[in-house]
């Protein structure tokens, strides 16, 4: 396992897997989960038109792929990094697996359910809240965004 020092580091390898989904025709979206030391348990990217499920976001994949490897489905002392605020199903993934931290990258105001939107975490039937750092690497993961956006507009 790679352990993680600081808090751009695990977003740098979410901004790379948000990549991989740029190159594969993905929202280039991109997901990694730590464990309370800092050390790489997960990382993912959106597959939702490659595997044609609406619900293969690169959360839901880092946390299917953490919870496989630490046989737990509660992620209770994990971080989880995110190139993008995540959307009300990726927010409620995140409240269920009870994970301890979300750091993202950029907003999302249309479909962001954190900052924007339902705000998931603020209503009254959430029993878990993560503690919540947001702009993390914002105008790389931004960046990305828009760059695929234009690609797919031309």
């Amino acid at each position: 396992m790679k352990t993680i020092t600081n808090n751009n580091y695990p977003m740098e390898i979410a901004i790379k897997e948000a990549k991989k989904a740029f190159l594969k025709n993905e929202i280039p979206v991109g997901a990694v989960i730590t464990d309370e030391k800092g050390n790489l348990i997960a990382k993912a990217f959106n597959q939702v038109e490659t595997k044609k499920d609406p619900t293969a976001h690169a959360e839901i994949q880092a946390i299917k792929k953490a919870t496989l490897k630490t046989k737990n489905k509660y992620l209770k002392n994990c971080n989880i990094y995110v190139t993008l605020e995540p959307c009300s199903m990726c927010a409620s993934a995140i409240q269920n697996a009870r994970i301890k931290r979300l750091y993202f990258g950029c907003y999302d105001e249309q479909r962001g359910a954190v900052t924007n939107g339902v705000k998931i975490f603020n209503q009254q039937y959430c029993n878990h809240k993560p503690e919540i750092y947001d702009g993390i690497r914002e105008s790389d993961c931004n960046s990305l965004l828009k760059k695929f956006f234009k690609k797919l507009r031309t």
